[in-house]
């Protein structure tokens, strides 16, 4: 039977809004990954039998097929296809499902799987226009859950809400992730994943992105108390237990442990189990509760053979959330930050927990890492990668 194995998986440092990537085309910035894979492995483009590409917000210059874009910029034959999939923050992470699929069904030999958001150029609020074409849930939807709109942060604050978490459990989480963050780039733990990009200041000087810029040091749960509530004047969201708004962009290499031996890669990860849940859209961000349950249970796993996790921070209530339902270590999660910290490039944000997942796992020889994103509309995926 043929399996999916993650061959190599790259990314790009995450940029801070309007920060070093700000200026890149979504495109360019996608074929520096994927041009990475390429020197890294040693693989001829050419062999590469589709490109499946996340995008959370396709519209605009990541708009008309961002994948195959990619692909063109990236200077590879025109006979390598590009597809983009769009599962709001989870479009990476099922772009990389799509990819092991494909390849354990025969459809694919060698297939490429990543994301892209360049947010700074191309903010969330884009994909609604100018509102003229209607709310994209429609009003049979809106209907079935009483007329009210959906929205991802109201329904975190809900979250935070439900569990009794105070703002000061929101805002350690935050400062946690800062932390980990920090610490994880102090001590080289990211060197082997990142692959720098030249970027122009707005001065006009040439300098090497090489460090994800959002991660604030030296914060305190004064400096984030003082930050006023996002949703409502009694909430406990705010920006700084929000997820960044970000840019960046990840690529992983997948085929077969079979195909890989023929070409004289080393897999770095078995992709073990892959899953997708729906969830409440009015909370809309419970999804990975779940998922990982789903996930645990088809692979005949608990939570405690899991030796990491990466949960996308997009508020800080969503990953606590997770945490209390699911019982799994606090320590085990995000070890090395989360979105918090390094930021969210939506599109791109599950591919870059991938690749942050599977180096970590290779660095501690640990056997199995689960991933799981909340998505909009209340759904989630979640994989469970096995250390080969």
């Amino acid at each position: 039977m043929r399996d999916a194995v993650i061959v190599e998986a790259v990314r790009t440092p995450v940029g801070k809004r309007n920060g070093a990537l700000s200026r890149h085309h979504a495109a360019d910035l996608s074929a520096h990954v994927l041009n990475a894979l390429v020197e890294r492995t040693g693989l001829d483009p050419v062999l590469v039998d589709d490109v499946i590409w996340g995008c959370g917000i396709a519209v605009g210059m990541q708009s008309g097929g961002i994948g195959r874009a990619a692909v063109l910029a990236a200077g590879w034959p025109e006979s390598v296809p590009g597809v983009t999939v769009e599962r709001q923050c989870g479009s990476s992470q099922q772009a990389v499902h799509q990819a092991a699929a494909g390849v354990i069904a025969g459809q694919y030999d060698i297939a490429v799987a990543g994301g892209v958001e360049i947010m700074s150029a191309v903010p969330a609020r884009a994909a609604l226009g100018d509102g003229s074409y209607g709310d994209p849930f429609g009003p049979t939807v809106l209907a079935r859950y009483g007329g009210v709109p959906f929205h991802q942060g109201v329904g975190a604050q809900m979250i935070a809400d439900e569990y009794g978490l105070s703002r000061t459990d929101l805002d350690q989480h935050a400062l946690d992730s800062h932390a980990r963050a920090a610490q994880a780039i102090d001590e080289g733990r990211f060197t082997n994943q990142v692959v720098p990009v030249e970027v122009v200041d707005e001065d006009g000087t040439n300098r090497l992105f090489d460090t994800d810029e959002g991660v604030r040091r030296g914060s305190t749960l004064d400096k984030l108390g003082a930050l006023k509530p996002a949703f409502g004047d009694e909430g406990t969201i705010t920006a700084g237990n929000a997820s960044q708004i970000s840019d960046g962009s990840a690529a992983l290499l997948v085929t077969t442990s079979e195909i890989a031996a023929r070409h004289g890669w080393r897999p770095l990860a078995r992709v073990h189990t892959a899953v997708v849940a729906g969830t409440d859209p009015v909370t809309m961000l419970k999804g990975p509760i779940p998922a990982t349950r789903k996930a645990l249970d088809r692979a005949g796993l608990t939570i405690d053979d899991i030796g990491a996790f990466e949960i996308n921070e997009a508020f800080a209530p969503v990953s606590l959330a997770w945490l209390r339902e699911t019982g799994a270590s606090y320590e085990r999660m995000n070890p090395n930050g989360g979105a918090m910290a390094l930021g969210h490039p939506i599109g791109g944000s599950g591919a870059r927990l991938m690749t942050t997942l599977v180096h970590h796992m290779v660095d501690q020889d640990i056997r199995y890492g689960l991933q799981s994103m909340c998505e909009g509309g209340g759904m989630a995926n979640a994989t469970i990668l096995e250390r080969l």
